[in-house]
C-alpha cells in the first residue's frame, strides 16, 4: 500500500498546480470574460466572437480539469479514513492514488505546453529511408503506429498523400492530425527514427538496420493568420491513383501545388511542392493542399524564432531538428531516445502507439526552456 509520505508527496503537487495554474485568477477571469458575451452586439463580428468563445473555454478547461484534482484527492483522503473501518481495502486505495497521480502527471505535462503553436493539431509526414523494401516497410510501421497513438488519444485522422512502396510499405505518407495540443505532443517525434531487425525481406536473415525521417510541423486553423503571396502560387492537377472506381481514373481530382517561397530573413528562394488526393473533390483538395501550405510557412517561422531564441540562450539545450532521435532494436527487445535516454523493454506496445511515456520524458527535458 502507499505510504503517508507518497500521499504527502501527491497533495503537494496538487497544491504546486493550483499556484503553477493561477486557478483562483482563473475563476475571476472566466466571470469577466463570459460577461463580454452578454452583449448584444456579441456576435455582429463572429470571428472576435469565436476567439472570445475559446479564451473562454481554455479558462473552464483548466478550471474543470483542478476541482475534478481536488476531488480526487478528497476521495483518496476519505479513503485512508475508512480503512481504519475495514470499509476499503489497501488494493483500493492503491488503485486511488495511480489515478490521483496519473491525472497530476497530465496537468503537469500539459501546463508545459504554453507556445501558441503547441494547442493546433499536426502534419505528420514520413519518408522512408535509403534501403529499399525494408526502409519502406519501416516507414509503413511508423505511420501505423502514429494513427494508433491518434485514435487512443481521441485525435482525428485523414491522409492527405501517400505514395506506396515498390513491394511492400509505403515511400511516403502526409497524416493530418487534428485535436487539442497534438502539436504540442506530437512535436517530439520530430526527426530520425532507426529500427534494427532480422528482417523479413532478407534471403540470408542477417540484421538490418533502417532509417525513416518524420516530419512534425502544426497545423494551421483559422485563428492563425498566414501570408500566402498569390502571385507565387501555382496548381497542376491529375489523376488520382490506386483502388476507387472509374470516377479515380478518370476525374484528374489529385491537386499538385507549387509555390516559389522566399526566405524573408535570408533571401533564399525555394519551391515548395506540395500534392493532395485526400478527396475525389478536387476543390476540397485544393483547401486542403493550401492549408498544408500555411502549416509549412508557420513552421518556418517557427523555426527562425527557436533558431534566435537559441543564440540569445546559448547555454540551454537545443533541440536538433531533424536528428537521429529513437532507436527501435526488435531482438534486443529495446526501445531507447537518444535525446532523453529513455528507454523501454516493451517494444510491441510503443508499435502499438504507445509512446506517451517517451513524449513525457521530451517534455520534461525541453517543453521548460521552450515555454
Amino acid at each position: 500500500m502507499i505510504t503517508q509520505e507518497q500521499y504527502k508527496e501527491a497533495t503537494e503537487r496538487k497544491d504546486a498546480l493550483k499556484r503553477y495554474l493561477d486557478i483562483d485568477n482563473k475563476k475571476i477571469e472566466v466571470e469577466e470574460e463570459e460577461l463580454r458575451t452578454h452583449v448584444a452586439d456579441f456576435w455582429d463580428d463572429r470571428e472576435k466572437a469565436e476567439a472570445q468563445m475559446r479564451k473562454i473555454k481554455e479558462l473552464h478547461f483548466w478550471i474543470d480539469e483542478y476541482e475534478e484534482l481536488e476531488k480526487m484527492t478528497e476521495e483518496l483522503t476519505l479513503a485512508f479514513d475508512f480503512l481504519k473501518e475495514e470499509l476499503v481495502t489497501e488494493e483500493e486505495i492503491d488503485s486511488l492514488y495511480a489515478k490521483l497521480i496519473d491525472k497530476i502527471e497530465k496537468l503537469e505535462l500539459r501546463n508545459m505546453l504554453r507556445r501558441e503553436e503547441d494547442k493546433l493539431g499536426v502534419v505528420l509526414k514520413i519518408n522512408s529511408g535509403a534501403g529499399g523494401t525494408e526502409s519502406q516497410d519501416w516507414a509503413q510501421m511508423l505511420m501505423r503506429l502514429y494513427l494508433r497513438y491518434a485514435e487512443k488519444h481521441g485525435y482525428k485522422t485523414s491522409v492527405a498523400q501517400l505514395l506506396e512502396g515498390d513491394d511492400a510499405g509505403i515511400k511516403s505518407v502526409t497524416i493530418n492530425i487534428e485535436g487539442d495540443y497534438a502539436y504540442g505532443f506530437l512535436k517530439s517525434e520530430n526527426g530520425v527514427h532507426r529500427l534494427v531487425r532480422v528482417s523479413p525481406y532478407n534471403a540470408q536473415g542477417k540484421r538490418m538496420t533502417s532509417f525513416a525521417s518524420v516530419f512534425v510541423t502544426p497545423l494551421v486553423d483559422d485563428t492563425i493568420e498566414i501570408n500566402v503571396e498569390p502571385a507565387r502560387v501555382s496548381w497542376d492537377t491529375f489523376r488520382s491513383g490506386g483502388a476507387g472506381g472509374q470516377n479515380v481514373n478518370k476525374v484528374e481530382s489529385g491537386v499538385r501545388l507549387r509555390y516559389q517561397y522566399k526566405d524573408p530573413y535570408t533571401g533564399e528562394e525555394e519551391e515548395i511542392l506540395i500534392e493532395n488526393t485526400e478527396t475525389r473533390d478536387q476543390p476540397k483538395n485544393k483547401e486542403n493542399a493550401m492549408r498544408q501550405l500555411k502549416s509549412i510557412l508557420y513552421d518556418k517561422e517557427l523555426k527562425h524564432r527557436m533558431e534566435e531564441q537559441a543564440k540569445v540562450e546559448a547555454g540551454k539545450k537545443k533541440i536538433e531538428w531533424g536528428s537521429q532521435i529513437r532507436s527501435y532494436v526488435f531482438d534486443d527487445r529495446r526501445v531507447k531516445d537518444h535525446r532523453t535516454n529513455h528507454q523501454t523493454s516493451d517494444v510491441g506496445g510503443v508499435m502499438d502507439g504507445e509512446i506517451d511515456d517517451f513524449i513525457k520524458a521530451y517534455l520534461m527535458e525541453f517543453a521548460a526552456s521552450e515555454a
